[in-house]
């Protein structure tokens, strides 16, 4: 290859890459700016008490339900008929949605356009993914899902800031309108050469090799139980943090919003970490098991500390971020272990599933809260025993996919 030719290659890829990783700033921004705003926007539509919780959880269940119905229908389109149509696209409906989000003044026009929301933040990031593993060097894969996962979840923070100096319905605003300035971005950005040497062959998008081919269906719920013990941390400790700080008795009044930026600014590190880490061992599966057994112990700090200062709080917030700072880790291993024409469908849905994954959590914790005469604290103890083991259990039959070649296809065999 020519200097001339690499030099164009080069920027495709960061090309990819630049836009990949704003569209997940502003994918993560949107998502997490309703657990940033909940209290406040709730409270503007005349919601008191326990409401803000119980209203609260099922506006989350129904943007996380969108979410697992969205993840499906563009990760088959994107094996179809390409990653950039899906890039583009549901950047296109999550910003229209975030839009259409500050103009409601009911719970009912909340959850209509939380559940379209949902279905458009299902696309972007497995499609963003997608494009870049499959542009990339292999053995330099990682540092590029390592700067897509690490921008991204700075859109928590962002998401945060936003919401602090601004109306939630501003915020909501802002982030409809950064995603359309950011399809402005989308020139220069092209198809992977993989997806398009190969997108006239059969079985492009066929759910039924995941399902009807046991050994991928194994791979494929292995994908998604390593990413659950993230949002639970985020789903449940996070998002309820101001519940659980009355329960622990911290001194001084938690701000849900402040909780979220912490545990995303840990979220980053652990992203670049995790990432340049995987680099260093040239492996995927042993960052997973390292990060899981921090996890566990910060889960353990989390739930047993007492009449804490408000600061040592939002510390444990960021140190729990971090210990789930494997996302970037967890995308790649599912992108990296199918083949081209189901990879699309694998890493866009994976993430969605293990996102979806808040509403049996949030089930689950409502259910052990009662088992427990309501003390949240040890049904998120029992609930978060029962996450990292599902996590921790699949990890030991799962291959290694370090620089692994993803020029392949998966067959009916």
């Amino acid at each position: 290859m020519t200097r001339q030719a690499k030099t164009v290659q080069g920027n495709k890829v960061v090309a990819a890459v630049l836009v990949a990783a704003l569209g997940y700033f502003v994918d993560i921004y949107d998502l997490l700016l309703f657990s940033i705003v909940r209290i406040p926007s709730l409270q503007s539509l005349h919601l008191t008490g326990s409401h803000l919780t119980d209203i609260g959880m099922l506006l989350l269940d129904v943007q996380m339900i969108g979410m697992l119905l969205g993840g499906v229908f563009w990760g088959i389109w994107a094996d179809k008929k390409g990653r950039l149509s899906v890039l583009f696209g549901s950047i296109l409906i999550y910003s229209l949605a975030n839009i259409a989000n500050g103009f409601v003044h009911s719970v009912t026009g909340y959850a209509i356009w939380r559940f379209v929301a949902g279905v458009g933040l299902a696309g972007e990031l497995g499609a963003g993914i997608t494009l870049v593993a499959e542009l990339m060097p292999k053995e330099k894969r990682g540092y590029a899902t390592t700067i897509i996962a690490s921008v991204g979840v700075s859109g928590a923070v962002a998401a945060y800031f936003v919401a602090h100096y601004f109306d939630w319905r501003t915020a909501f605003f802002i982030g409809g309108g950064l995603g359309i300035l950011l399809l402005l971005l989308r020139l220069g950005v092209v198809e992977s050469h993989i997806f398009r040497t190969e997108k006239n062959t059969d079985n492009r998008g066929n759910i039924m090799l995941l399902l009807k081919n046991r050994k991928n269906l194994i791979k494929y719920i292995s994908c998604i139980l390593i990413g659950i013990p993230l949002w639970f941390v985020v789903g449940i400790l996070i998002t309820l943090s101001p519940e659980f700080a009355k329960a622990l008795q911290v001194k001084g009044e938690v701000n849900a919003g402040a909780a979220v930026a912490w545990c995303y600014g840990g979220l980053v590190v652990g992203d670049i970490i995790s990432g340049m880490l995987s680099q260093w061992l040239k492996s995927r599966i042993k960052v997973v098991y390292i990060f899981l057994s921090i996890s566990i112990m910060a889960v353990i700090v989390f739930l047993n500390v007492h009449a804490i200062s408000l600061s040592f709080f939002y510390w444990i917030c960021g140190v729990l971020g971090f210990s789930v700072g494997y996302w970037v880790i967890f995308m790649t291993i599912a992108t990296e272990q199918f083949g081209t024409n189901i990879r699309a469908t694998v890493t866009t849905t994976v993430p969605n599933f293990v996102r979806g994954a808040v509403v049996p959590l949030t089930i689950s914790f409502q259910l052990f809260t009662t088992l427990f005469n309501g003390s949240i604290v040890k049904a998120a103890a029992l609930l978060g025993t029962i996450s990292l083991l599902m996590a921790l259990f699949p990890l030991r039959s799962m291959k290694e996919t370090f620089g692994r070649d993803l020029d392949f296809q998966e067959t009916n065999h």
